[in-house]
């Protein structure tokens, strides 16, 4: 006769002492998100979850992360990233649950004049909190790679301007669902000009030379993404968002940076 095992994490813990998160980190896992072009791409995530645990248990249950994670990897979009969380919180039997998942998402990207075509990785997060109150909050980070012009630089100079590669990093708040590809759009556009895997000398020479026409500061930058961010397509309009740029200068020992938010 098999005899039944222990279950440790079940037991009543005495030391009064509650825990507001217990669970996994670094979880690496393949997942299909939503693609604008494809209806879903491969990538994988990093992720982390939790759930809080109340000072009369021992432990939790670390595997049950892994199980619905898992049950999630063929549709893990925004919506069901929210939903993951709702089941962790309910299977783990707890008052809430955090979460925050990480991956690369990737946009085939056409050189504007030879047309050759790469592909360009995005970091993308998405970061959630649900609660027996029914609260629910959720977050989308994305980070894009954008190349500036010095507007001071192209001034006061007989020729050239220095340029530089930066990064900008969108983190939106919202309860209406919105396509990663319309965000990233509206910050390239914002910039002096959006930056490609693979450039032939033509495409290179087209640019530069759209980038000079274009110089932005890296306040101007985060201007024009704020404006751009407020007419990308979505049901309703963000509840919140911050933008950050940074200018990586290459005439200067440091970065520039800006950081703005917007509350509707």
């Amino acid at each position: 006769m098999r005899r039944s095992m222990q279950d440790v994490q079940s037991e009543v813990d005495d030391r009064d002492i509650p825990l507001q998160k217990v669970g996994v980190k670094g979880v690496e896992y393949p997942v299909q998100v939503l693609d604008k072009a494809k209806g879903t791409q491969s990538t994988f995530v990093k992720a982390d979850l939790f759930v809080n645990l109340p000072h009369n248990f021992k432990g939790t249950h670390m595997s049950r992360f892994i199980e619905i994670l898992h049950s999630c990897r063929e549709d893990f979009s925004m919506k069901q990233f929210l939903a993951m969380l709702e089941d962790v919180r309910n299977r783990l039997d707890a008052e809430k649950a955090f979460g925050t998942a990480t991956f690369k998402f990737f946009i085939e990207k056409t050189a504007p004049v030879s047309n050759m075509k790469g592909m360009m990785g995005y970091e993308c997060t998405y970061e959630g909190t649900v609660d027996s109150q029914g609260s629910k909050e959720f977050f989308v980070s994305i980070e894009v790679p954008v190349t500036t012009v010095c507007p001071c630089s192209k001034a006061i100079s007989d020729y050239g301007a220095h340029n530089q590669r930066g990064l900008v990093r969108v983190k939106i708040q919202s309860t209406a669902f919105f396509w990663i590809e319309d965000v990233i759009t509206a910050v390239e556009a914002s910039a002096s000009s959006g930056v490609y895997s693979v450039l032939k000398r033509e495409d290179e020479k087209f640019v530069t030379e759209q980038a000079y026409n274009n110089p932005r500061f890296v306040e101007d930058l985060v201007r024009e993404v704020y404006m751009a961010l407020r007419n990308v397509p979505c049901e309703r309009l963000f509840k919140w968002f911050s933008i950050e740029a940074e200018n990586f200068e290459s005439i200067h020992n440091h970065s520039a940076y800006a950081y703005t938010e917007f509350v509707s």
